[in-house]
């Protein structure tokens, strides 16, 4: 019998620091993304998505810098874990136009494999895009 509670001790130790270190990263979704847009292969665009985790929201910028796109909306299903993005983004003319990402987040226990893809939608066109978390 002692082997066994000592035992269920480590595996209880083991589940409570995996939980606490899971709790200091915070968000599953927080961090830097990239990877690509495009209707085909041939036609892809790189994309990086900067997503935070304050006030119990998720916010978040696309390819930032002097052209930064700001998301206005993220929407997060954590039964599915399936998440919506939106942004107002300028077209090849200029006009902004939404571009609405929705997709899966997966393997959210991998530091270096956890994705986030699916279609998305830009004004009339209509694709797939995958970011991989740096």
């Amino acid at each position: 019998a002692d082997h066994m509670s000592k035992r269920l001790f480590i595996a209880a130790t083991a589940a409570l620091v995996a939980t606490i270190a899971s709790a200091q990263v915070g968000h599953p979704a927080k961090g830097s993304w990239s990877g690509y847009w495009g209707t085909s292969d041939a036609d892809k665009h790189r994309i990086l998505l900067v997503l935070d985790w304050r006030d119990r929201e998720l916010t978040g910028t696309i390819n930032p810098g002097p052209n930064a796109i700001k998301i206005d909306k993220v929407d997060l299903d954590v039964d599915t874990w399936t998440m919506k993005l939106t942004a107002m983004m300028p077209d090849a003319n200029g006009h902004k136009e939404p571009f609405v990402t929705t997709g899966r987040l997966t393997n959210l226990g991998s530091w270096t494999n956890r994705t986030y893809s699916g279609t998305y939608v830009f004004g009339r066109e209509k694709g797939h895009f995958t970011v991989t978390l740096n």
